[in-house]
């Protein structure tokens, strides 16, 4: 099976990828519930999200980020007196009810086609096992692009209308303000998957349903598709050109999609193997997520304004000064900021290279000591 460590680099490389590249579409939707017109509230709103993530992290429950800024944005709105516009809010949470319900749904006419070809193959099991494996890397980095291009907006949505920074030109390619934005907050997600995301994994894939290989490569790709799906303008527009509604491009829990596709499969299974008790405690903790962050967004903020005279923000149109206010704490040291992005992206860049080519050629020896192990076992059999 596929480690964490292996697991967790391929991960944070294409979260960010997916992040930088496709992450704008859903950050627009986010925007629309609620504009926070601050930088200071952003930041509270951030970190509201941040504390209730990580509390719930803490015991190990799958917490939807989603959720999480969901309920900041809305606590900010009620602090701000804006409104929170109700369409938008019943978009996204209708995404959360449907997105389960579609991975699962997924998750079980690939788990029939993957097990049909299983049969109907006739691979040896050792065979079999490596290109799993093989799958699984490849499928884990699709959803970890996916998962960028989608929940980026949780994490940077609240601060593309009150940051704005200089275009970076690289020379191949020009990162704008939101993209430059969407790096910081990926590389932030990706040091967490590296030293924080154990807990969570462990639960996912052995506490609800322990799943065989072929199980976890259908949960991992239905959950991607769904997440896919709901960030690719691309796709929403060709839908739009054939006569049909556009897909809503929304940031669906990720944790909720995934939860669903173990569910359907281990409902098309038979439900003996299920853990019920666990099942509850996440869905407890999907209750509890955007109501604490919502609280706790209210407080900060109001602890912030009045204690340290922070400017999180006001009512839309209150005041003619707010985006001049914005406007000079933004443009300040925007140019600073983006040649601080510069040099890091070129420092990634290089240890990526070498961090890729030290991984292929790792394969490749491990993939020779397996064919080499397998001609002899059936050397031996004969």
């Amino acid at each position: 099976m596929v480690t964490f460590r292996k697991a967790a680099i391929i991960a944070s490389v294409f979260f960010i990828l997916g992040a930088v590249i496709q992450g704008s579409g859903t950050s627009h939707t986010l925007d629309k519930l609620g504009s926070v017109n601050a930088i200071g509230g952003s930041f509270t709103l951030a970190l509201a999200a941040a504390l209730t993530i990580y509390m719930m992290t803490k015991f190990a429950l799958p917490i939807s980020t989603t959720q999480a800024i969901v309920g900041a944005i809305i606590g900010w709105n009620f602090f701000t007196g804006n409104h929170t516009d109700s369409k938008t809010l019943e978009k996204i949470v209708m995404a959360w009810i449907a997105g389960p319900v579609i991975g699962a749904v997924f998750a079980v006419l690939l788990y029939i086609a993957v097990k049909k070809f299983k049969n109907s193959a006739r691979i040896h099991l050792i065979r079999f096992e490596s290109y799993i494996k093989t799958g699984l890397i490849l499928v884990g980095a699709f959803g970890a692009y996916s998962l960028g291009a989608n929940n980026i907006a949780n994490v940077m949505g609240v601060f593309v209308s009150a940051f704005h920074l200089s275009d970076l030109d690289l020379g191949i390619f020009t990162l704008n303000s939101n993209q430059q934005l969407f790096l910081l907050g990926g590389l932030a997600c990706a040091s967490g998957i590296i030293t924080y995301s154990w807990k969570v994994m462990n639960t996912i894939g052995n506490n609800i349903l322990e799943l065989s290989s072929e199980a976890a490569l259908v949960v991992v790709l239905a959950q991607s598709l769904v997440l896919f799906i709901f960030s690719s303008t691309g796709l929403s527009n060709l839908i739009v050109k054939t006569g049909l509604p556009p897909i809503p491009m929304v940031p669906v829990s990720s944790s909720q999609v995934i939860v669903g596709c173990i569910l359907g499969i281990g409902l098309y299974k038979g439900a003996r193997n299920i853990n019920f008790k666990v099942l509850g405690e996440i869905g407890l903790g999907w209750i509890i997520s955007p109501l604490a962050s919502g609280l706790l967004t209210f407080f900060l903020l109001f602890f912030m304004k009045n204690i340290f005279g922070i400017n999180v923000g006001t009512k839309t149109g209150e005041s003619a000064n707010v985006s001049d206010v914005t406007s000079n704490l933004t443009t300040y040291g925007q140019n600073d900021v983006s040649g601080i992005i510069k040099y890091l992206l070129m420092g990634l860049l290089i240890f990526g290279t070498i961090g890729i080519i030290y991984y292929v050629l790792l394969e490749n020896k491990k993939r020779k000591e397996m064919q080499r192990s397998e001609e002899k076992f059936w050397k031996n059999m004969k």
